[in-house]
């Protein structure tokens, strides 16, 4: 959603670009014809058929059109700034590579895959020995978009990069079919007397850290019920489940399963709290689809929007134990009158600092002070 969105504002604001991507759709192939441009949305978009599957991606099929692309002296405006988003894939390290010989300015946007807890898990001794290498002799030639001030901070701590630029992603929140326009929610009682209704709807995987959610709630001396949305390994769903039950929870539980995009929204406008847990997030989106509809939030000071909601008052943020987590969920069912102004007050916020012209205008500056520069 990030990327795609960010690629459709550009082409309607009238920035030339085009999309390279590979066939990957997980552990199997999008049926697409390789090589092939394709306008999907208004983008030109090339899918390139890999050779190596998840986590890799070796496409050299990608990285030779890119070469070409690139090298000609014919090449469009759209092939003078390459923008590559996340790592440790050898379609993005490569076409970093290619970009660089070729004297390219290239803008890296990590996507959450540049931080101590990447380097920390999956593979950790291969990422380590890679970027001692190679990789940060690469990413310190490279500018760097990054969406939190969370994000730059654990990129400033790994390497020193030319530039570092923070703009929040695009969202794309739910909005009328006829008009086009965003639609804002009706008002939501707060009900003091019934269980807090919370919800948590991401990815399912460990990062996630639904099982401290799970023994947090084993602690909480509240009555509550808990909807889970999102798909995950279903071994480790299972393992949830099994925790959940051990800790008499499963009674309290709600598990939903993926969300089409408008079900998501209605989902999370029926309930009193959102709760985003995780080990590490660079942005988290769900948080300000949350908070369009309505309902606060409460973060981990690990989510990179955690900064927002402390300023601009929508939510709660607490430090990343059990205890803490117990203790803000009990916060935020006792402030009702907070969870009402919240309400009342956070989709016209959101509305304001997540403009797509707003955001649009913020890109559109980065990538001309690159040219400029």
């Amino acid at each position: 959603m990030s990327v795609s969105k960010l690629c459709e504002e550009l082409v309607k604001g009238g920035q030339d670009l085009e999309v390279f991507t590979t066939t990957a759709n997980g552990g199997s192939e999008l049926n697409v014809e390789p090589g092939k441009k394709k306008i999907i949305e208004g983008v030109p978009v090339t899918y390139f058929r890999r050779i190596t599957g998840d986590p890799y991606h070796l496409s050299p099929a990608l990285l030779w059109i890119l070469w070409r692309r690139l090298s000609y002296k014919w090449s469009t405006p759209s092939s003078q700034i390459v923008h590559i988003h996340a790592w440790w894939n050898f379609a993005s390290v490569g076409s970093c590579i290619i970009a660089l010989l070729l004297s390219k300015p290239v803008i890296l946007s990590p996507r959450g895959t540049l931080s101590n807890y990447s380097f920390g898990n999956r593979k950790s001794l291969l990422k380590n020995l890679f970027h001692s290498i190679i990789g940060k002799s690469l990413l310190e030639r490279c500018h760097f978009h990054v969406t939190s001030e969370k994000e730059s901070e654990d990129l400033n701590n790994l390497l020193k990069p030319q530039s570092t630029t923070i703009i929040s992603n695009f969202i794309q929140l739910l909005k009328d079919v006829k008009t086009g326009k965003e639609i804002l929610p009706e008002e939501q009682t707060v009900n003091q007397e019934k269980p807090i209704k919370l919800i948590f709807l991401s990815r399912i995987e460990e990062k996630k850290g639904l099982n401290v959610l799970f023994y947090a709630l084993s602690d909480l001396q509240i009555p509550f019920d808990l909807t889970i949305a999102g798909t995950g390994n279903p071994e480790y769903i299972k393992s949830l489940k099994e925790l959940a039950a051990k800790l008499n929870l499963s009674e309290n539980l709600c598990w939903v399963g993926q969300l089409n995009h408008r079900t998501k929204f209605e989902m999370l406008a029926t309930h009193d709290l959102m709760i985003l847990p995780s080990f590490d997030e660079s942005f988290a989106n769900v948080v300000v689809e949350s908070l369009s509809v309505g309902t606060p939030v409460l973060l981990s000071k690990k989510v990179g929007l955690s900064d927002y909601i402390t300023a601009k008052n929508l939510g709660w943020v607490y430090d990343e134990t059990k205890e803490n987590l117990t203790e803000g969920i009990s916060r935020a069912a006792l402030q009702t009158e907070n969870r009402k102004r919240i309400r009342r007050e956070a989709p016209i916020r959101i509305s304001l600092d997540f403009d797509d012209k707003y955001l649009l205008a913020q890109y559109v500056e980065m990538y001309k002070s690159l040219m400029n520069s």
